[in-house]
């Protein structure tokens, strides 16, 4: 198959928010691709709720910030934190939990709270709106073959009995848990032993909504059973209307008929309340993670690479970032100045952050907590469990505070030798190859984000116009999409502890150093995966 016969430049397998968001960050870039989406219709199941500052920051260059804090349905005076309780949601032990406030100096974009099925719309809006994207509801994902040239996808309709095939220069299943993609690649997962069965109830309740104003203006609460391991229990609002979703384990083989949610949840909630169920459904409580993000012209992103409960808000976030990094390097190489390292790099980044998110604060979570149930039981030694919930109150921001999914051990970021990438790391101005740049404030009162180029930028803080110079003769020489800043006055090179900076398409940063020590040719040929022989 020649590059010419190609329909698309991308086929998207999957119409949810990672799958439509790498089309709107692909569309950007100037690509073309097309959406095949098995639902006619966006599914309305509450789930994906808790979206972080640096998802803010994708909505921000997607251009739906509007759009989105339009469709959210709980104003933003609730903020991004929660309530932490003991035994059930009303309960004397209690303090906030998981506010997202507390890292937003480190990004150019504010935290958004909206179910996922809104988030869906307002993306899916944007995209039918953009003319290098296609949308293709109701058609299901059959077979794929791919050459050294392209990809060809065989679709079928989901209610029916038609069949396409589509052909494009890459294919990128974000097709969920069980991806067909992922299966018909031949991609691998390993799945960890944290197999749950999980209730989702979906229900109103206006009792509820009364006895939890208790805690102010919140809108999700998770309570710590000791009879669960170290499992949650997770409740929060849908909207302001009385409308709840409800998250937990139950016993393997329970179904819809054989079994009392009504009693379990005011158990859980710890009194008596009413009740009206809008939506009885289950899921499978499972950390699985792809051996590989890709192989050959074909990609995972989102649930399709990894797949974990909805602790801590990775889900969705997660996704969104596999995108945005997918998207500028399959951007490059279609662009033609993306080397032969670069695509590779995709999995080479994406894979131990994830890694690092299940173990350091998935799996620590479940851990944590069983330890802690098992080892302090107010029925028992009251003042030892006083004493223990008060100092793990004091200390419950870490899954906030030292989240930081970063690439420091990336093979295209010029940064310390032996570096790993990884989720955890500590929050700071200071600019770190392979970590997300931290936005500051020009002097001028000028948005330092809106700055930044659409390629790569290089970010001069000392005032070496020599440096401008190497770069831009390197980057012309091989076709790199380059913009300099001369921010000299602006008073940086303190905050960001650097003579120059090299910003990539998804502001992470490529390299930090000095003037004087600055290889251009080197640090592009490394930024872009123009190095080496392909292995």
């Amino acid at each position: 198959m020649a590059e010419t016969e190609c329909e698309y430049d991308v086929i998207i397998i999957g119409g949810g928010p990672v799958g439509v968001g790498l089309a709107i960050d692909l569309a950007i870039h100037g690509h073309r691709s097309i959406i095949v989406e098995r639902h006619k219709t966006i599914q309305r199941i509450p789930k994906g709720q808790n979206l972080t500052p640096r998802t803010g920051e994708h909505f921000r260059r997607w251009g739906v910030t509007d759009a989105i804090r339009a469709a959210a349905p709980i104003p933003r005076s609730y903020g991004s934190g929660g309530m932490a309780t003991y035994g059930s949601f009303l309960s004397d032990y209690h303090y906030e939990w998981f506010n997202r406030a507390k890292i937003i100096n480190y990004y150019a974009a504010t935290n958004e709270r909206l179910p996922q099925y809104k988030t869906e719309a307002v993306l899916r809006a944007r995209a039918a709106a953009d003319d290098h994207i296609t949308l293709l509801m109701g058609w299901s994902f059959a077979a794929l073959t791919q050459n050294e040239d392209g990809v060809t996808v065989t679709i079928a309709e989901t209610k029916g009995t038609g069949q396409r095939a589509l052909t494009a220069r890459y294919l990128v299943g974000c097709d969920g848990a069980r991806s067909p993609v992922r299966a018909a690649a031949g991609i691998t997962q390993t799945v960890d032993p944290h197999d749950r069965l999980m209730a989702l109830l979906v229900f109103h309740s206006q009792q509820l909504d009364e006895k939890l104003s208790i805690y102010g203006e919140k809108a999700i609460f998770n309570a710590i059973n000791p009879e669960l391991k170290g499992y949650w229990q997770f409740l929060g609002r849908v909207d302001l209307d009385c409308n709840w979703f409800f998250h937990a384990p139950v016993p393997p083989g329970t179904t819809r008929d054989n079994f009392d949610f009504r009693t379990f949840l005011e158990k859980a909630v710890g009194a008596p309340i009413d009740i009206a169920f809008e939506y009885v459904g289950f899921w499978e409580l499972r950390l699985s993670l792809a051996d590989s993000y890709g192989t050959g012209r074909v990609f995972i992103a989102g649930d399709a690479a990894h797949s974990h409960p909805p602790y801590g808000g990775y889900g969705v976030n997660t996704g969104f970032e596999d995108a945005r990094n997918l998207s500028w390097k399959l951007s490059a190489c279609l662009d033609g100045w993306g080397g032969a390292q670069l695509l590779d790099s995709y999995s080479a980044e994406r894979h131990p952050v994830f890694a690092s998110t299940r173990d350091d604060f998935i799996v620590r979570s479940i851990i944590d907590d069983r330890s802690f149930t098992e080892a302090f039981d107010p029925r028992g030694d009251l003042a030892a469990f006083e004493d223990a919930w008060a100092r793990r109150a004091a200390g419950d921001d870490n899954m906030v505070t030292q989240y930081l999914p970063h690439y420091a051990g990336s093979p295209i970021v010029c940064g310390q030798s032996g570096a790993v990438s990884g989720a955890t790391g500590q929050h700071m101005v200071t600019a770190r190859a392979g970590h997300h740049l931290a936005p500051v404030p020009l002097p001028d009162g000028a948005d330092l984000w809106n700055a930044l180029g659409a390629g790569f930028t290089l970010m001069m803080l000392g005032g070496d116009t020599g440096l401008a110079n190497g770069f831009t003769s390197a980057a012309r020489q091989r076709g790199i999409p380059l913009k300099t800043l001369d921010l000299a006055s602006a008073g940086l090179m303190d905050l960001y502890k650097a003579e120059a900076l090299l910003v990539r398409p998804d502001h992470f940063v490529a390299w930090a150093g000095s003037a004087a020590a600055a290889d251009a040719a080197t640090i592009l040929d490394r930024a872009t995966g123009q190095f080496g022989d392909k292995t």
